[in-house]
C-alpha cells in the first residue's frame, strides 16, 4: 500500500455488499444475544439462588469451547463456511424457541421483580432443561463463530481487515450490550418467555441474511486430493500454531485473560442483585457500559494501535483488567461499575481488533479454520474452568465470611491474577514481534495469490 503523505486523509475503505450482509446478520443476531444476556441469567436466578448452580449454567454455555473447538476447526476447513453459519443459526433458533415454550408453560416462576428478593426454591426440572439447552447452544455457537471469523478474509482484503473487524465489533457491541439488554429487561417485565421468542427470531433472520451470500466459501485447500484423518488434520493445525513464535504465547495469554474474567463473571447476576441491589432494568443499564466502551474501542482501535504500537495497546488491556476488577470488587455503586465495564470493554475490543485481524492475516487459508479453532481452544477453553472456579470461590467465601464478602471475592482474586499475567506477557507481545508477524503474513498471502 502507498504510504500517506503528511496531512493526507486516508481513502475511504469500501467493504462491499457481501460484507454488508454479513455485518447486518451479525448485528441482528447480536441484538438477540444482548436480550439473552439478561434473559438467561435472570431466568437462572429465578430457578435457583445457589452460586454453584448459577455458575454451572455459565459453565455449560462455555464448556463446548473446551471440548469441541478442535473438531470444529476441522469441520470449518472441510465445508462451505456460509452453509455452516446458516445451519448453526437455524439450530440456535430452534433451541431458543424450545426454551421459550418451556418457560411459557411454567406457572411456578416468580415475577422478575421477586427474583432478587432471594425467596426462590430450586426448580430441578426447569434447571436441567436450562443447562441442557445452554450446552447445546454452546456447541452451535462454537461452529458458527469459528466459521464467521474464517469467512471474513474471503470477503475483505488483508489490509482492510482491521477496519472490517472494527466496524463489525462496534455494531455488535451496540446491539449486544447497549440495545439488547435494556430491551431484554423490558420484555421480561411483559412476559418471562417473551425475550426468548425474540432471540429465536433474530437467529432466524441472521440465517436468512447469510444464506443470501453468493459464491463458494470453502477453504482453498478443502477440495484438493485425499483427506487426512481427523486427528491428523487437528494435529496439523495444532503444530502450526504451537510452532509460531507469536501466536503460541498470544493464545496462552488470551486463555488466562478469559479464564480470569470468567471467574468474576460466573456469579455476576447475584453480585448485581445482592451487592449492587439492581433490578433487571438497572442490571441491563450496567451492561451498556460494556457497549459504550466497545463502540469507542472498535472505532479507535486502529488509531490506538498505530499511535501507541500494537504491543503497548495489548499491554493496556491487561493493566485495565487489573484496575477494573479491583474497583468493582471494592465498590457498591452501579455507576462506578458501569464506568469500569466501559473501560474494560474498550481495552478488550482493542485487543480483539488487533489480534483477530492479525490471525486472519498470517494464518494460511487452508489452515485458517483449524488454527483458528486451536487458538480459540486455548483462548476460550479456559472460560468454563474459570466459571467453575468463580462459583467455587463464592461458596468458599460464604464459609469464611458473609454473603457480600463471598460475592466480592472473585473480583479481588481476579485483580491480583491479572497483574501477575501482565508481567508474563510484557516481553512476549512487543510491537516489533506483532508487526514482523503481520508483514510476514501479508507477504505469504500475496505469494499464494500469484
Amino acid at each position: 500500500m502507498r504510504a500517506l503523505a503528511a496531512g493526507e486523509t486516508p481513502p475511504r475503505i469500501r467493504l462491499g455488499p457481501h460484507y454488508l450482509k454479513l455485518w447486518t446478520a451479525s448485528v441482528i443476531s447480536n441484538l438477540g444475544d444482548g436480550i439473552g444476556t439478561i434473559a438467561y441469567p435472570w431466568l437462572a436466578s429465578a430457578i435457583t439462588r445457589n452460586p454453584l448452580l448459577i455458575a454451572t449454567v455459565a459453565v455449560a454455555q462455555r464448556l463446548p469451547w473446551l471440548v469441541f473447538s478442535l473438531p470444529a476447526g476441522v469441520i470449518t476447513d472441510r465445508v462451505d463456511r456460509r452453509r455452516l453459519m446458516v445451519s448453526m443459526d437455524v439450530v440456535r433458533a430452534v433451541l431458543t424457541l424450545f426454551v421459550a415454550f418451556v418457560v411459557l408453560a411454567n406457572n411456578n416462576l416468580p415475577s422478575p421483580d421477586q427474583v432478587a428478593g432471594g425467596a426462590v426454591t430450586t426448580d430441578t426440572g426447569l434447571y436441567l432443561i436450562l443447562v441442557l439447552a445452554t450446552l447445546l447452544l454452546g456447541f452451535a455457537e462454537v461452529l458458527r463463530d469459528n466459521a464467521a471469523q474464517t469467512i471474513l478474509p474471503a470477503i475483505v482484503r488483508p489490509e482492510s481487515l482491521e477496519t472490517a473487524n472494527g466496524r463489525m465489533w462496534g455494531a455488535e457491541m451496540v446491539a449486544n450490550s447497549f440495545a439488547g439488554p435494556p430491551l431484554g429487561s423490558l420484555l421480561i417485565g411483559i412476559m418471562f418467555a417473551l425475550p426468548f421468542f425474540i432471540d429465536a427470531g433474530t437467529f432466524a433472520v441472521a440465517a436468512a441474511l447469510v444464506f443470501m451470500l453468493t459464491g463458494d466459501f470453502r477453504s482453498r485447500g478443502a477440495s484438493t486430493g485425499g483427506r487426512a484423518g481427523w486427528k491428523a488434520e487437528i494435529a496439523e493445525g495444532f503444530r502450526w500454531l504451537w510452532r509460531h513464535p507469536l501466536l503460541r504465547p498470544m493464545a496462552i495469554i488470551l486463555g488466562y485473560l478469559n479464564g480470569l474474567g470468567a471467574i468474576a463473571f460466573a456469579t455476576l447476576v447475584l453480585f448485581a442483585q445482592e451487592v449492587l441491589e439492581l433490578d433487571a432494568f438497572l442490571f441491563a443499564i450496567v451492561g451498556t457500559g460494556a457497549a459504550v466502551g466497545g463502540v469507542v474501542g472498535s472505532l479507535t482501535a486502529p488509531a490506538i494501535s498505530r499511535r501507541l504500537g500494537s504491543g503497548t495497546s495489548l499491554y493496556l488491556t491487561m493493566i485495565g483488567s487489573v484496575v477494573m476488577s479491583l474497583v468493582i470488587g471494592l465498590t457498591s455503586s452501579w455507576v462506578v461499575t458501569w464506568v469500569m465495564f466501559c473501560l474494560g470493554s474498550l481495552l478488550g475490543t482493542v485487543w480483539n481488533v488487533i489480534t483477530v485481524s492479525l490471525r486472519q492475516t498470517i494464518i494460511p487459508d487452508r489452515l485458517l479454520g483449524r488454527v483458528n479453532s486451536v487458538y480459540r481452544f486455548f483462548g476460550l477453553g479456559m472460560m468454563p474452568i474459570g466459571l467453575a472456579v468463580g462459583g467455587f470461590l463464592v461458596w468458599i467465601g460464604e464459609q469464611l465470611g458473609d454473603r457480600e464478602f463471598a460475592l466480592r471475592l472473585p473480583w479481588l482474586v481476579n485483580a491480583g491474577a491479572h497483574l501477575l499475567l501482565f508481567f508474563y506477557a510484557a516481553p512476549r507481545l512487543t510491537t516489533a514481534k506483532v508487526e514482523a508477524a503481520r508483514a510476514e503474513g501479508i507477504a505469504a498471502k500475496a505469494a499464494e495469490e500469484e
